[in-house]
């Protein structure tokens, strides 16, 4: 398709009144590429407001009083009508392509984007793209395991439709009533109340889910069975329907995470594309691993990035897919062919590519131990209806500088997974095998009948649900009845719809509720102002108004006394336009797009004494027009206390690169006092203060263990050292992944949930396994003194039952003891190859990176 086209579906004619209000809906909206609110700065996965504005009668359309005059153009498209007395609005709605092109592709591949609700659009697109590579291959046998044996639905990042050639009968089949009423909303008009408005756009973007999904992606899946193919699916970024739900359409579930430091913080696709697998029994789950910007410029290798790796790897990720390996044909040439400007180098003309083997062999043992069997998880939280949706946890059952699980893991489950769910010995089972002892719904006011009557029949049979009651329908479906239904359930479940002041537990059939107290989410649905609004705009002082086109570069220095009596630094900043922003040497952030306030998690950077805050910013464009950056790196303390660095006139400017200008603190290399340029909202950025921080759906971490406490349920694994894990349970055994996640030698005792078995030490980098010997029960758990190495992981395996009284100590060490035999002392002759640029033979006092 290389022309746009434009087809009729409707006219109609609005009455006309003074003031009529223009909703806040767009372009955009229409599109999906930002999905719309009605709340100017509601961020797009929240749901819309529960109690709307009452509108002047001047600014609602009632839809009894649209007429339909489709039936009164003629075929060249004239409107031959009547006009009654009064004023009227002529709507001509019609069907066209978004203009969504198909990127980055070679000038053969480019084309606009394929209609994602048509099966026929897809069955073209298969034919002329995959149909000819399988004309050039021939056939091949359909259990094929080698070779070409997938199909791959990559980020999304085109945006989306809202209509395609009989939408009206496909939308009327699914939601039981006729858009045809209320095409006025998609303009930005309300049409009899916001309420009834919000409802009918909630209809169309689950309308458009359900299209996507069913003629787009599983459409897919079933094309590629005809040949023997699997599907794996990245199912994020600009995605028009809820993550989750077009994930689980995979055989591999994907996600992407970018190497630490070099590019975007893209970790909650890891905890989305995990929870997919784990709540529908996938056994593999891939991830498009280690991308990394221009910035990287060949600075990683394996040692440097086994950190995130091993995190990866704990997060349930089992299938490492390096971005990138680029075909590397000059043997001769090196460091090698990048892929533009994304990637880590992962190819043969790497420096250390003839060391790399015993990393692949690590990887390769790792990920083949974490996919038999099912990861354990105690909590399941319940994703909201509709779409567009970005599952994430609260930020409290997270900790570490990347984010690792705490003690009891957890998973997202989407509606519709959860309605296949049932209940054994307290506990929620899904049909993949996965199991909950809690239910954790989100902070919305809006559930549909059928869900919650769903919840109703779990708790009956025995299951435990905490959170708050829903008191309507987001949809336009069966209104107003299906609010009275969801009153009605939510009230023999809830009792009281109160909110109680104290946590509150109802017993209902063989389960209970609990909710209140220290479980209601603080701010549910209110959006967080950012730190950011208290800092300043600023420039060089010599060009301010209007610089031209080359990078500025701008310095803080700031001092930390005690490191350790810090428990959280986040970085907030934005700039105009490009900007890449280094602490203490390493890049912390990065971002383009002076609307949106990037953020990165920086704790485990800062550093005893004295640190540096150093940012490179382009300004685009070809002529000289207005530039800033504006940032805030906000540092909490354990006692509570928030201290912020904010951009202002102390920070230091240079138009040009000052020696060592990211990590030095000298002020004789060129620098200069920034100017401020005005503070957050100062035109021409007018930056909106709402932080792109998600606002949290579900009750804290702190409040929500405590429950399992309570049940008896310890956690799953405890350490007060700063070791990462996850836990996959088989027939064989109890298969725990740890990992130190620091450079420091930790020795400490770890807690697993088990008893009764003999724990084995699997190590993935050797393939040696053998028994550790010293260990001690109790309270329904395993205690093993362990020695972690700098970022050293393991398995800690138990498949055998342990010898001994039940509770009786075991002393024998489970590590040998080192005894320093001898200190090489002397200089060292150390050979960097002269044909990759190295100086030969040069002395060292002593060995050193």
């Amino acid at each position: 398709m290389r022309e746009a086209f434009y087809v009729d579906e409707a006219v109609l004619a609005i009455p006309r009144k003074d003031g009529t209000q223009i909703f806040n809906i767009d372009e955009k909206a229409l599109y999906y590429r930002e999905p719309y609110t009605s709340k100017p700065g509601v961020p797009p996965w929240l749901p819309a407001p529960a109690e709307h504005p009452e509108l002047p009668a001047s600014a609602v359309v009632p839809a009894s009083e649209i007429i339909f005059l489709t039936d009164c153009t003629s075929p060249d498209g004239h409107l031959q009508w009547d006009l009654p007395e009064g004023s009227w609005t002529i709507l001509r709605m019609g069907r066209r392509t978004t203009g969504a092109n198909t990127r980055p592709a070679p000038e053969p591949g480019l084309g606009f984007e394929s209609d994602k609700f048509s099966k026929a659009a897809l069955e073209a697109h298969f034919d002329a793209y995959v149909g000819k590579l399988l004309r050039a291959v021939g056939l091949r046998p359909l259990d094929r395991t080698t070779g070409w044996t997938s199909l791959h639905i990559d980020s999304w990042e085109m945006g989306s439709q809202n209509w395609t050639a009989g939408f009206r009968q496909l939308f009327r089949e699914r939601r039981g009533y006729d858009p045809i009423h209320y095409l006025p909303v998609m303009t930005g008009r309300v049409v009899d109340s916001a309420e009834v408005s919000e409802r009918f756009l909630w209809d169309l973007r689950l309308t458009a889910q359900e299209l996507v999904i069913e003629n787009h992606a599983e459409h897919l899946k079933t094309l590629g069975r005809e040949h023997g193919f699997g599907l794996s699916i990245e199912p994020y970024d600009m995605n028009p329907t809820a993550d989750m739900v077009l994930g689980g359409v995979a055989d591999v579930p994907m996600c992407e995470f970018w190497s630490q430091g070099f590019g975007f913080d893209s970790a909650f696709t890891c905890i989305e594309s995990t929870s997919i697998a784990h709540t529908l029994g996938k056994p593999i789950v891939a991830a498009e691993a280690f991308t990394a910007g221009s910035s990287e410029a060949w600075q990683l290798y394996p040692a440097a990035m086994k950190n995130q790796g091993d995190w990866a790897l704990a997060t349930g990720i089992n299938r490492i897919v390096f971005h990138r390996y680029a075909h590397q044909p000059w043997l001769d040439r090196v460091p090698g062919m990048t892929m533009g400007p994304y990637g880590v180098h992962w190819e043969r003309t790497q420096t250390w590519w003839p060391m790399v083997d015993a990393y692949h062999r690590y990887l390769a043992r790792s990920q083949f131990l974490l996919r038999p069997g099912r990861t354990v998880a105690d909590i399941c939280y319940l994703t909201p209806e509709g779409a567009p949706h970005v599952f994430r946890p609260p930020v409290s059952a997270l900790e570490g500088d990347l984010g690792d699980r705490r003690g009891y893991n957890f998973d997202g489950c989407p509606p519709g997974t959860l309605l296949t769910a049932t209940v054994a010995d307290g506990s929620i089972v899904l049909p993949g095998g996965a199991t909950y002892r809690l239910l954790v719904l989100p902070a919305f006011d809006t559930m549909t009948p059928a869900l919650l009557q769903k919840i109703e029949s779990l708790v009956e049979a025995g299951a435990t649900v905490v959170g708050p009651p829903p008191r309507k329908s987001p949809s336009l479906s069966g209104y107003p009845s299906c609010d009275e239904e969801v009153l009605q359930t939510a009230t023999a479940l809830w009792g009281d719809l109160q909110t109680p002041g104290t946590i509150t537990s109802r017993t209902v059939g063989k389960g209970r509720i609990l909710w209140g107290g220290d479980l209601v989410v603080p701010g549910a649905g209110t959006p967080q102002p950012s730190p950011i609004q208290h800092a300043q705009w600023i420039w060089h002082p010599k060009d301010a108004g209007s610089p031209p086109r080359a990078p500025d570069y701008f310095r803080r220095v700031f001092s930390v006394a005690d490191v350790k009596e810090i428990k959280a630094a986040r970085l907030h900043a934005t700039a105009d336009n490009d900007f890449l922003l280094y602490l203490n040497g390493r890049v912390a952030l990065e971002g383009d797009n002076f609307h949106n306030i990037y953020e990165a998690e920086v704790t485990s950077r800062i550093e005893a004494g004295e640190n540096v805050l150093a940012v490179q910013v382009v300004n685009g464009g070809d002529d000289p027009n207005p530039a800033g950056f504006i940032a805030v790196l906000e540092l909490e303390y354990e006692d509570g206390a928030v201290v912020e660095v904010v951009t202002d006139e102390q920070w230091q400017a240079a138009d040009h690169s000052p020696p060592k200008w990211r990590t030095s603190t000298s002020a004789d290399d060129g620098w200069e006092d920034a100017k401020e340029l005005g503070p957050y909202n100062t035109l021409p950025w007018n930056l909106n203060p709402v932080s792109s921080k998600v606002p949290e759906l579900y009750p804290p971490y702190e409040a929500t263990t405590p429950l399992l406490k309570a049940m008896g349920l310890p956690p799953d694994f405890d350490c007060d050292a700063p070791i990462r894990y996850t836990h996959r349970t088989t027939e064989k055994g109890e298969f725990y992944f740890v990992a130190n996640r620091t450079d420091e030698k930790q020795v400490t005792a770890c807690q697993f949930r088990v008893v009764g078995k003999q724990p084995e030490l699997w190590d993935p980098i050797t393939g040696a396994v053998r028994d550790l010997p010293e260990f001690n029960e109790a309270e329904g758990r395993t205690s093993i003194p362990l020695i972690f190495e700098p970022y050293q992981s393991y398995f800690v395996v138990f498949r055998r039952d342990a010898t001994g009284k039940a509770g009786q100590a075991r002393t024998t060490p489970n590590f040998p003891y080192s005894v320093e035999l001898a200190d090489i002392e002397g200089a060292w002759m150390v050979n960097f190859d002269p044909e990759r640029g190295g100086p030969g033979k040069v002395q060292f006092d002593a060995l050193q990176d």
